[in-house]
């Protein structure tokens, strides 16, 4: 499956989904049959089909796709990368930025490859916190570096829009192996990706 271009959508899957979405269309008191209505369960299907579309990506193979050899030994960071994801337990969006960074040890990886493992982990039903480990650890296997971080802020349409309804809270969570568990490198990290935290 394209990683860019996710246009050959599960016939399959869309009718099933789509069926599933008219059936709560008139649960909520709405006509399917409406004008405007009429294609939303095929265009809602489709777009679920998008976000999701990180079940059928292989991060650690995006990786492995992408190794080279390398002295370089000093930190690698690559931040404000944007994310998108839902949240599995009222699959409402979440949305924010992640920061990683890597100490090679002997290997780096191609930087476009560090933002398509945030989308694989983000284009899946989440919690924040599931989604930080699995890509520090997808690094972590594949990589093998010295050590590896990534912190995630992102806001929350569940805390957002209903529950407790607080529109300006951001939860941040992170994730440190190696050398990052050293007070000094991490406090390095944090201090060099500052800027972008709430």
């Amino acid at each position: 499956m394209s990683y860019h271009h996710f246009e050959e959508y599960n016939t399959k899957i869309t009718e099933e989904i789509s069926a599933k979405l008219e059936g709560i269309i008139t649960a909520v008191g709405e006509d399917p049959t409406r004008q405007g209505l009429l294609k939303t369960p095929e265009r809602a299907s489709k777009a679920f089909q998008f976000l999701t579309q990180g079940y059928e990506l292989d991060a650690e193979e995006v990786l492995k796709s992408a190794l080279f050899d390398e002295d370089y030994s000093e930190m690698v960071i690559v931040k404000d990368i944007e994310l998108y994801s839902l949240c599995e337990h009222h699959m409402l969006p979440f949305f924010g930025k992640a920061h990683i960074a890597y100490i090679p040890n002997g290997k780096i990886v191609g930087l476009s490859k560090l933002p398509r493992v945030v989308d694989i982990f983000a284009r899946r039903l989440q919690v924040q916190e599931r989604m930080t480990d699995q890509i520090v650890s997808a690094i972590d296997r594949v990589l093998k570096p010295e050590g590896v971080a990534v912190v995630i802020e992102a806001s929350h349409m569940c805390m957002m829009m209903r529950g407790v309804q607080k529109q300006n809270s951001v939860t941040t969570t992170s994730a440190f192996r190696g050398a990052f568990k050293n007070i000094e490198t991490r406090t390095e990290f944090l201090k060099l990706i500052g800027t972008s935290l709430s």
